[in-house]
């Protein structure tokens, strides 16, 4: 049982620092989701039973390409915020959470880097 009071208890645990920055990257990128996936599931459902001559020629209509490789950015950025929250939160060991937020960055800049350059690739090459 401590004397202090609940001021002086929270008072030098130091601040969120950019936790507002964050807070607002998350909530823009989950409302960019919003339209990109009605958009990606309504063209998805197009392609069901098709081949990849079908998918090329879509990805070669005006807008197709920017438009999914906006989502797999907004995707993969919104996901690598999230595990970072949680990674932040849940991890105690100081060098663990050091590792695992190098690893969430990482592995999120090659996730969308890959699958924008297979995207690339389907599109315009062979």
């Amino acid at each position: 049982m401590s004397l202090q009071s609940d001021l002086g208890r929270v008072k030098g645990l130091g601040s969120s620092k950019s936790g507002t920055s964050h807070w607002w990257a998350q909530r823009v990128s989950a409302l960019a989701l919003i339209p990109l996936t009605l958009w990606f599931i309504y063209s998805a459902m197009k392609f069901i039973g098709m081949d990849l001559f079908a998918f090329r020629a879509w990805l070669n209509e005006p807008g197709s390409v920017l438009l999914l490789s906006l989502f797999l950015i907004a995707l993969f950025y919104h996901m690598q915020l999230g595990l970072q929250v949680v990674i932040e939160d849940y991890v105690h060991s100081e060098k663990n959470k050091i590792f695992l937020l190098l690893i969430n960055k990482f592995a999120a800049a090659l996730f969308a880097i890959s699958s924008l350059v297979a995207i690339i690739q389907i599109a315009y090459g062979g």
